[in-house]
């Protein structure tokens, strides 16, 4: 008999290409080792281990959830860090906080109820697991980056065998 293995799982906002992509390529030269592992995104669920009927009862509350919230926009500004608590470089989301912090607690008030290592703080790492050189590198490097843009889904992701993290399901936001 066997036993199936619990899937982890991440819910987030892609960064549309090709802004995504550039913050991707930068964390790649800043020596990030996920750099390709991990798209850009803002985290509205963390990685989470879920078996199979929790997950099947979750996919049907993301659906839920994309109904009730209307598309918004984001707007990326500047640079942060969350050092010393951790060591990671992030851009700033400087409009559409309310946005993703309405969608964080609306997914984590479901069939999977999640408590968070830190206070839910939307970002878009870009520099994380580096020596902090390269920390100080990509938070002066980005510090004038800002690009905006309308966040009309959030996407439901997998980690693989691989650690590679990839979409598996859209959920288009439908409120009115």
């Amino acid at each position: 008999m066997s036993v199936a293995r619990p899937t982890t799982i991440g819910v987030s906002i892609p960064i549309p290409a090709p802004h995504g992509d550039y913050l991707q390529q930068r964390r790649d030269d800043f020596g990030d080792p996920a750099a390709w592992q991990i798209p850009a995104h803002i985290t509205l669920l963390p990685p989470t281990e879920v078996d199979g009927d929790a997950y099947a009862a979750f996919r049907a509350h993301c659906a839920h959830v994309a109904a009730t919230h209307t598309s918004f926009r984001v707007v990326l500004r500047g640079t942060g860090t969350f050092r010393p608590l951790s060591d990671v470089v992030f851009i700033q989301v400087a409009q559409g906080v309310s946005n993703c912090e309405a969608l964080e607690v609306a997914l984590r008030s479901g069939p999977i109820r999640r408590d968070l290592d830190f206070y839910y703080h939307p970002h878009v790492t870009v520099a994380h697991n580096v020596p902090a050189d390269a920390l100080d590198k990509a938070f002066e490097d980005l510090a004038d980056y800002s690009v905006a843009f309308e966040v009309n889904a959030y996407h439901l992701y997998e980690q693989g065998e691989d650690g590679v993290w990839r979409p598996v399901h859209e959920f288009a936001l439908a409120g009115n």
